[in-house]
């Protein structure tokens, strides 16, 4: 098969593309930055689209609109440029951040968007990526949790205050956090574009969110470190204004989709996933 992929030098998109490459499939990375060509998607019976402005960044207003602006505006003209060349499926990353935060409740694939900027960008983001529905595309968008992995994502930034020897849980610690090993987000993208049942929104976690509390232990027992020294919740916004929401929202989310389509996840639990990570 032949599989174009947007954001393919990004820390997920390399990782896609290795996994598809190793499967057989000819992998063909596209950049956004400039005008597409329908032309680069002549023959591509997938189009994989990770590409976007990076969340973990101070929000000014500026970042805001290049945020927001990467994902809907950059889908959008993906999405015309696929109307030439339509291929058989379209997976569009979204987040969870669709849901906002929700404290304790039960998150599926069923629940209504929540509240705030991200779930905005996400409820535009996914609107976008399913107007190519009309061009006859199955379209699947994995709502994206924590990912974990060697190498770059949010759990190289987590482990630098463990290493140091001054890490600790965020705020009250109580807030859930969803989250997805980075083998298996690979795996459940690479289901989505071969599975021809699969469409929608699929959120793509493991199916034991943990709290941040609970993350934390997990995190200083793989590193032999100690996670003594909470950070306030008033430090957080401090340091991170406005995007100090995706450290302190709570957002309880289960793979509802992925698991009823027959997706089987190698990491259930944080712990084994993080001493897996680091066992080297």
């Amino acid at each position: 098969m032949k599989v174009a992929i947007t954001g393919a030098s990004g820390f997920i998109g390399r990782a896609v593309a290795e996994r598809l490459r190793g499967s057989g499939h000819s992998v063909i990375p596209v950049s956004l930055r400039a005008t597409l060509n329908p032309e680069v998607f002549a023959g591509c019976q997938a189009v994989v689209h990770l590409a976007g402005e990076p969340v973990a960044q101070r929000w000014t207003a500026a970042a805001r609109q290049r945020i927001l602006n990467s994902r809907v505006e950059g889908t959008r003209s993906l999405v015309a440029a696929l109307r030439h060349q339509p291929p058989a499926v379209l997976v569009s990353a979204s987040a969870i951040g669709y849901y906002g935060s929700r404290g304790d409740e039960i998150l599926t694939e069923s629940s209504p968007a929540g509240s705030g900027f991200l779930a905005q960008v996400a409820l535009g983001w996914e609107q976008e990526a399913r107007a190519a529905e009309t061009s006859g595309v199955r379209v699947v968008t994995p709502r994206i949790g924590v990912v974990l992995g060697r190498g770059g994502g949010a759990l190289a930034q987590m482990t630098t205050p463990f290493r140091l020897g001054v890490g600790g849980r965020l705020g009250s610690g109580q807030q859930w956090m969803s989250w997805i090993a980075l083998d298996d987000l690979v795996s459940l993208i690479e289901f989505a574009v071969t599975n021809t049942a699969l469409r929608g929104p699929v959120n793509a976690v493991a199916p034991n969110p943990v709290t941040n509390a609970g993350f934390t232990r997990e995190l200083a027992a793989a590193l032999r470190r100690p996670a003594i020294f909470p950070v306030p919740e008033l430090a957080l916004k401090l340091l991170f204004g406005d995007m100090s929401q995706v450290l302190l929202g709570s957002q309880r989310v289960l793979p509802e989709a992925a698991m009823r389509a027959g997706f089987r996840f190698r990491f259930t639990e944080a712990g084994e996933a993080l001493r897996q990570i680091f066992a080297s």
